[in-house]
């Protein structure tokens, strides 16, 4: 009865006029920058923190929140029409989907992609909905012991599914700890690694070092790397899936949902994990595994259902935490943060209407995505059509717009182009900045733990040791860290992300 009271609040708040502009506008977004093949969700979401600034938390939330798994959806039309994924996540999807496409099956693959990624979301959304009381109440008996000991699982899980080199994983979030302790020291008051700047006293700007890390960064990369796109510009049709290809594509859905569901709540990027794995599982349980690679059905309905399942699952960390299971949701911490919302398990029981909320909107987002979507195939289809140097110059005028709105504050434009070019940099150096972003937004929060256990343990280092679950959560870590490093599993982590490159 709790679980039905609480959805009817939460479906309340999704459905008024206001939030439900704010979710269309959302998921419209969201398609529209997995559509365009080189931006991405992180970086939008990083480009339109600003704004979120200057409307009400609830409304900016579930916009974020329908940018992200409306990318999923978009990320798959270019797999599909381009052989070029949107999204890291959709890689997979433009296997056997452009396959299809060349086949003059394109509007067929589009609809499955579609149809799997309803399903997946709507049944991961209900998991959240689950899920999500009973580990808000477990949260809540944490104290900073506990805490401490989550936030070094978080840290040490994002370097075990970073991409590449595991010891360059660990600098970065060892880079961002240290951003991260950049301002005034929370217990003596004395400034720290400002430099003699003023404006850092508050610390660095969460959204100056997001947008120039993922938004500007991501831009140099690809204005540097600008490849042809051949659309197919063949009319798009068929769009009605047949009753072949729905019997084919029941299964890989179903376990896609599954794999995505379980795999998106970890740390470091769940939905890619999710959609690869996936394909790998319905390849090793097809009759005709030769059929991979050549326009499957399997592999499109598997792949596209597990990584939108994935992106819905991994709101439980942050929503019943406050721990980030992506850089997307590292975003989402910041956007809470500047709202005045401190992430956590608090949030579920002094604001339920806003914690319901965004649960309640991912199932409208999820329906207005299927409604939309595929009767604007055409017109995301023209999109592809525009080059980067025209769409690219106007994204970093308004980047910049955004983030000195902000505070008002120059430096902070500064930091954006320092950021940037760091980034940018980092890219070169095959150093990939989640982990860093992961390190900055649970370094203040992993230091004010830390120092607070020990000032209740009066100085005493066991109490990470002697309490249960932190000690439970330490040896997480620890087990997660050292099989990283074994020969075997670094074979096959390695194995895996040059494919997913």
């Amino acid at each position: 009865m709790d679980l039905f009271n609480n959805l009817v609040l939460g479906f309340a708040t999704a459905a008024t006029p206001a939030n439900l502009l704010f979710c269309l506008i959302g998921v419209l977004l969201g398609t529209l920058i997995g559509v365009l093949p080189g931006i991405g969700a992180t970086a939008t979401i990083a480009m339109l923190l600003p704004i979120t600034f200057q409307l009400e938390p609830v409304s900016s939330l579930i916009m974020l929140a329908g940018i992200y798994y409306g990318a999923q959806y978009g990320g798959s039309t270019t797999a599909i029409l381009i052989n070029m994924p949107g999204e890291s996540s959709s890689a997979v999807t433009a296997i056997d989907g452009y396959q299809m496409a060349r086949k003059g099956r394109a509007g067929a693959a589009l609809a499955i992609a579609a149809l799997g990624s309803f399903f997946a979301g709507t049944v991961s959304t209900f998991l959240v909905a689950i899920f999500a009381p009973p580990l808000t109440a477990v949260a809540l008996e944490f104290g900073a012991a506990e805490y401490f000991s989550l936030m070094v699982v978080g840290l040490v899980s994002s370097i075990a599914l970073a991409h590449g080199s595991i010891i360059k994983a660990l600098a970065m979030v060892a880079l961002g700890l240290l951003l991260g302790l950049v301002g005034t020291d929370i217990y003596t008051g004395t400034p720290r690694f400002t430099l003699g700047i003023t404006e850092y006293a508050d610390g660095l700007n969460f959204v100056a070092l997001a947008v120039g890390v993922f938004g500007i960064a991501e831009i140099l990369r690809n204005l540097e790397g600008e490849v042809s796109r051949t659309v197919l510009m063949k009319k798009v049709t068929g769009l009605m899936p047949t009753r072949d290809d729905f019997r084919q594509m029941v299964g890989p859905v179903l376990r896609g949902t599954g794999i995505g569901s379980a795999l998106g709540i970890l740390p470091g990027g769940g939905a890619i994990l999710a959609a690869f794995a996936s394909y790998t599982v319905e390849k090793k349980l097809s009759k005709r595994p030769e059929e991979f690679g050549h326009g499957a059905i399997a592999g499109v309905a598997g792949p596209e259902s597990a990584n939108n399942a994935g992106a819905q699952t991994s709101f439980i960390p942050l929503l019943t935490l406050g721990i980030p299971a992506n850089p997307v949701m590292a975003l989402m911490v910041g956007a809470m943060i500047i709202q005045g919302i401190v992430p956590g398990p608090n949030v579920a029981t002094e604001q339920p209407a806003l914690f319901w909320g965004i649960i309640a909107s991912m199932w409208i987002g999820n329906l207005l995505l299927v409604v939309l979507n595929l009767p604007l195939i055409g017109m995301w289809v023209k999109l592809l059509t525009v080059p980067y140097y025209v769409l690219f110059p106007t994204i970093m005028a308004f980047c910049a717009i955004g983030v000195y709105s902000v505070n008002g504050n120059v430096y902070d434009l500064y930091a954006v182009a320092g950021f940037g070019l760091a980034g940018y940099l980092l890219s070169k150096l095959r150093c990939e900045p989640a982990p860093l972003l992961l390190g900055f937004v649970l370094g203040p929060l992993l230091e004010e733990n830390l120092r607070r256990a020990m000032i209740l343990s009066r100085g005493d280092p066991s109490t990470f040791v002697t309490r249960p679950i932190s000690a439970v959560l330490l040896l997480i870590a620890l087990g997660v860290l050292v099989a990283v490093f074994l020969p075997s599993v670094r074979a096959k982590r390695e194995t895996v992300f040059q494919e997913e490159d």
